[in-house]
């Protein structure tokens, strides 16, 4: 079967839509299919980073397009950015020959509904992975007035891309509901998050020594907020914490991501001159177990608004690494369905965005008892979002969408 991936990131890019694509990529060559990745020649995170217009990686053939690496300083960049990614891809994308199946993501948006009209044009399925839904994700941010005409348009542009797809993979039951309410039948919808990296993330306790001699937080009880920095993640509340906790020295916040809102992160640490506060950039794959294992505390958070439009991917390596997290969000959405499957308030703590007083005494609740060891409840709950349990069950899933067509 030749398959299609069709999204702006891809391997060696850091960002989790990179990787979890390129974990795809790999499994589907192992199940024996041909495959081809579409996918931006500058860096999600870093546009200054160049990769290869063309080369093959372990079997998957990439073909990179060129975009002008504005970056997201403002949204016109972007803006400009998406437009040319996207005619560049509809250029490609006519010379390519004819795919059984196009996986498509979601960045940019409404990349799906390209990919749908070169499968109505060349044949073949189409399966979106939806990482996240736009235009709604917009109308949540306010980059976009909902009931608008661009918001109206938009909407009724994706919607019809969903509607002709072969299967759709949702994230949550959240998101799910959101796909149903837009009219794709449920039929249609297979509901599945992505794996964590536990095939490269371990619980290493040399590597978190390491890791945190070379930061200089030995003897702290280091609170992690890692990963992708955004709107969708408002770190307003945790922030503020902090700041409310810069007298108790062995209390340590530790940044680590990038993302559009990483910068606000440093200024403010830099603007109240909190030494409590530390900012990494992403951390290499090589790296990633001393990285999250350093944390006491992992931080978890996402935007009322943003239930059922993005998910927290971050939590399923934390789940890995059975190490406590604090989710700061609504309990009525996919962060709140896992810590009530753990039921165990001394691991997974919830709190509500703006509660700066509740934040603060989570954190001073779980720097009193000290950092604990792995919980094996957690790892045995994160073995069910496994990498090796999740991923060939979405190559099972393209498969079946490829031979129904």
């Amino acid at each position: 079967m030749r398959v299609l991936l069709l999204n702006q990131c891809f391997h060696p890019d850091h960002v989790a839509t990179a990787q979890h694509l390129g974990d795809l990529a790999l499994e589907l060559v192992k199940a024996g299919h041909e495959v081809t990745a579409v996918a931006s020649s500058r860096g999600y995170d870093d546009p200054a980073r160049r990769f290869p217009v063309r080369e093959t990686w372990n079997g998957v053939e990439i073909r990179r397009i060129w975009t002008p690496g504005l970056g997201k300083k403002a949204k016109w960049r972007r803006l400009v950015d998406f437009a040319v990614f996207w005619l560049n891809a509809a250029r490609i994308l006519l010379l390519l020959p004819r795919h059984d199946v196009t996986v498509c993501l979601t960045s940019p948006p409404l990349i799906s509904t390209l990919g749908t009209l070169a499968a109505k044009l060349k044949g073949g399925a189409v399966v979106p992975w939806v990482m996240d839904l736009n235009p709604d994700e917009a109308v949540a941010a306010g980059w976009l007035k909902a009931g608008g005409l661009a918001e109206r348009t938009l909407t009724c542009i994706q919607n019809w891309s969903f509607r002709q797809a072969a299967r759709i993979i949702a994230l949550d039951r959240f998101m799910a509901a959101r796909l149903i309410a837009k009219g794709v039948r449920p039929d249609v919808i297979h509901t599945d998050a992505p794996w964590s990296h536990d095939q490269a993330v371990r619980f290493d306790a040399a590597a978190r020594a390491a890791f945190r001699a070379k930061h200089g937080l030995g003897g702290k009880f280091v609170v992690m907020y890692s990963g992708n920095h955004s709107p969708c993640h408002p770190l307003d509340t945790v922030l503020a914490a902090a700041e409310a906790l810069k007298a108790e020295p062995d209390i340590h916040f530790l940044f680590v991501g990038g993302g559009s809102e990483f910068k606000k992160v440093q200024a403010f640490q830099q603007d109240r001159a909190l030494s409590n506060i530390t900012t990494l950039p992403y951390q290499p794959m090589s790296e990633l177990s001393g990285s999250l294992s350093s944390a006491d505390l992992h931080l978890v958070v996402m935007g009322a608004p943003f239930v059922g439009i993005v998910h927290p991917c971050k939590i399923y390596n934390i789940l890995t690494l059975g190490l406590p997290f604090l989710f700061i969000g609504p309990e009525e959405s996919h962060g709140g369905d896992l810590a009530r499957r753990l039921n165990d308030p001394g691991y997974a703590r919830l709190a509500r965005h703006g509660d700066v007083a509740q934040v603060v005494a989570h954190v001073r609740e779980a720097a009193a008892g000290g950092a604990r060891q792995p919980e094996p409840s957690a790892q045995r709950l994160g073995g069910e979002y496994s990498h090796s349990v999740l991923c060939p069950r979405l190559v099972q899933v393209i498969e079946q969408a490829g031979l129904a067509r």
